[in-house]
C-alpha cells in the first residue's frame, strides 16, 4: 500500500485479497481490541498469526488481545483464549466500551471492522501514521487499566456457600439426580432446582460445563 492510503473492503474474501498479506508480514507487534471473538472469521489471517505465534520465542515480537468481559460467557471462547495465552499472547479484559474489532500491526497498519450487514462486514484499512499512532495510544491507555485474564477470572469467582459446593461435588461424582438427592437428604425437585441455580451462578450452559467452569475458577468440589 502507498503511504497514507485508506481504503474500505466489504467482507472477509475481499479483505483477504487486498490485505491478507499484512497479517503474514507482522514482525514486531500485533494488537487486537474487540468486544468478542466473533468478528474475525477470516482463515488466512488466523493461520498467519497462529504460525507467527508458534515462533513466540522470537525476540521483539509482541501479541496482545484486549477483550470485553462478554467473551468469557462462552466456554469455547475461554478455551481459545487459554490456547492463545499458551502460545505467548498477552490477554487482558477491560470494562471499557470496545469496538467491533480493531487490529494494529507493527504500528504501521490499522484494520477497523464495522458492523455486520447482509452484504458482509465492512473493513477500513489504513497506513496513515497519524491515525495509526492515535489509535495505538488509545489502545495502550485502555490496556494499562485492563486486567490480566487469569487475574480477572480469579477476582470474579462467584461465591458458593457450603450447599453449593456439595452440589458441585455431587455433579462431579457422576451420580444420578435421584441418587444425589438421596445422599444429600433433599427432594429430587429441590436438588434439580439447586443444580439450575449453581449453573446460572457459574454461567454454565450444561452440567459438564459447570464442572469445567468451577475448575477454571479454582473452585474444586469439597
Amino acid at each position: 500500500m502507498r503511504k497514507e492510503e485508506v481504503f474500505s473492503v466489504r467482507g472477509d474474501v475481499e479483505l483477504t485479497e487486498r490485505a491478507g498479506h499484512l497479517f503474514e508480514s507482522a514482525r514486531t507487534e500485533f494488537l487486537c481490541a474487540a468486544r468478542d471473538l466473533g468478528t474475525w472469521s477470516q482463515p488466512r489471517a488466523r493461520a498467519a498469526i497462529g504460525k507467527r505465534m508458534q515462533a513466540k520465542n522470537t525476540s521483539g515480537f509482541t501479541s496482545r488481545k484486549l477483550l470485553s468481559p462478554l467473551v468469557l460467557a462462552d466456554e469455547e471462547a475461554r478455551a481459545h483464549l487459554r490456547t492463545v495465552q499458551s502460545k505467548g499472547a498477552q490477554v487482558r479484559i477491560s470494562s471499557s466500551q470496545l469496538p467491533h474489532e480493531t487490529i494494529l500491526i507493527d504500528r504501521r497498519v490499522m484494520i477497523l471492522a464495522g458492523q455486520h450487514t447482509p452484504a458482509g462486514r465492512e473493513y477500513t484499512v489504513t497506513t496513515s501514521q497519524i491515525l495509526v499512532d492515535g489509535v495505538h495510544s488509545l489502545f495502550r491507555a485502555i490496556w494499562d487499566t485492563a486486567v490480566d485474564l487469569n487475574s480477572y477470572l480469579r477476582d470474579n469467582v462467584p461465591h458458593l456457600d457450603a450447599d453449593g459446593r456439595v452440589i458441585l461435588q455431587a455433579l462431579a461424582s457422576g451420580l444420578t439426580d435421584a441418587a444425589a438427592a438421596r445422599r444429600l437428604g433433599i427432594s429430587l425437585r429441590t436438588y434439580r432446582r439447586r443444580v439450575a441455580e449453581l449453573m446460572a451462578k457459574l454461567e454454565a450452559n450444561s452440567r459438564f460445563q459447570a464442572g469445567l467452569r468451577a475448575g477454571e475458577l479454582g473452585m474444586p468440589p469439597m
